[in-house]
């Protein structure tokens, strides 16, 4: 005999149940997990025992794009993801016969790293095998060693990300040891991407705005590209890097805790002289296991280079193995930093389009903070800007979870056998 239909109030519970209980099986950062199917979108199950994290919790691996929610406002303002050598990945086979002997840097490919949100490339180019290849290596030469790819074949997935996505801006910084002819413009224009150059004859001098992204979009000037040669300013039209921005020390300098000094070749970071800021932040040695806890300990160091640039948030947050982190990791950091100073709230998550500064919307944590403490677990301040670590247990929070899922499912149990009492 077929089972009777459920009366229409009691189905319409069942529903709202079953759709709540999706809600809440579906982990936040920091809950535990067992595989990454138990966390939400944008999250994978992992841990991170170089900061005494031994079990698994869900771990942010994407961000959130400031202009999608804030719109229009001049490049400069916004606040992007950058992956140091975004090239130079574990696992990447050799193309040249020979085993790589080099250190790497990520450990998902390019495309990938642009889908997770990442806005900034950091791209190292030689002359090799008569052609310009990326490569991770020493002393200006690249060797069949310390060789990675054709520039070309990455250039080809920044060029099919941009025309996949017609909103998006990308910015590449070449650390450039090219030395045959025009070798970078046969390179990107191989690729096809000058079709989103941005011209160096209109790009601002002397700390003025960039344009609005929106003008930036709507001429499809969506490609910054910076090289590390100034006469490639003259030979090949190629912006020279340290004329348009401000730039701390990479390595190993640029990560000692209430410290942020400037790069040699870039002007001091309070500088008026240029109105983006580059902040770098990984180690010289690159470790895989040690990054989750190395960008863990991003918001003291973007607090330190705030207060060393003048009040002036870093557009560009350069980091080694960007997926790893305890938590939220590189993304939160990018998130407060962009909510703080284009909306007033304290992540890009609270702002409202078109609302005023300061109207922030709830997302499940307070906006206004009284504390004026900091420490690595608590809130850090600086300026105008608020960097928050979250200490809330993520034992509690999960135990919590449980148990409103056991209800729920308690509650549906006792309303399918009303359903068949009735």
């Amino acid at each position: 005999m077929a089972a009777p239909l459920l009366p229409s109030s009691v189905s319409v519970l069942l529903s709202l149940h079953i759709a709540l209980l999706l809600i809440l099986c579906s982990s936040q950062v920091g809950d535990s997990c067992s595989s990454g199917s138990d966390c939400g979108t944008g999250l994978y199950c992992g841990s991170c025992p170089a900061a005494g994290r031994t079990k698994l919790s869900c771990i942010r691996d994407l961000a959130i794009q400031p202009t999608s929610i804030v719109k229009g406002l001049p490049f400069n303002r916004y606040s992007w993801l950058v992956t140091h050598n975004s090239f130079s990945i574990l696992g990447e086979p050799s193309r040249t016969g020979v085993e790589r002997v080099t250190f790497y840097n990520q450990e998902d490919s390019v495309t990938n790293q642009l889908r997770n949100g990442v806005r900034g490339l950091m791209l190292d180019m030689y002359d090799f095998n008569d052609d310009v290849w990326l490569c991770h290596s020493l002393q200006g030469q690249c060797y069949n060693f310390t060789a990675f790819v054709p520039a070309v074949e990455t250039l080809k997935e920044v060029e099919a990300f941009l025309s996949e996505n017609p909103t998006e801006i990308i910015t590449i910084f070449i650390e450039d040891y090219v030395q045959s002819p025009m070798g970078l413009s046969k390179v990107f224009t191989a690729a096809d991407l000058m079709k989103y150059w941005y011209p160096i004859s209109e790009m601002p001098t002397g700390g003025k705005d960039w344009p609005s992204v929106t003008d930036m979009v709507a001429k499809n000037r969506r490609l910054l590209v910076f090289t590390s040669d100034d006469s490639k300013e003259a030979s090949e039209g190629i912006a020279y890097q340290w004329s348009y921005l401000l730039e701390n020390e990479s390595g190993d300098p640029g990560i000692v805790p209430g410290s942020c000094p400037n790069r040699k070749e870039s002007q001091p970071l309070n500088s008026k002289s240029a109105s983006l800021f580059l902040q770098n932040y990984f180690p010289t040695m690159p470790v895989q296991n040690e990054a989750c806890k190395e960008n863990s300990g991003l918001p003291q160091m973007a607090q330190a280079c705030y207060a060393a640039a003048g009040n002036r948030i870093p557009n560009f947050i350069a980091v080694n193995f960007y997926m790893r982190s305890d938590g939220g990791g590189v993304f939160d950091v990018q998130d407060r930093i962009n909510g703080r100073t284009l909306c007033g709230c304290d992540t890009i998550a609270a702002c409202q389009a078109g609302a005023p500064m300061g109207a922030c919307k709830d997302t499940g944590a307070p906006n206004q903070t009284t504390s004026s403490s900091s420490s690595v677990n608590g809130n850090v301040y600086s300026g105008t800007i608020e960097f928050k670590t979250h200490s809330t247990s993520a034992a509690s929070n999960t135990s919590i979870r449980r148990s409103l899922v056991f209800l729920l499912r308690l509650q549906m149990t006792s309303l399918l056998f009303l359903s068949f009492r009735l």
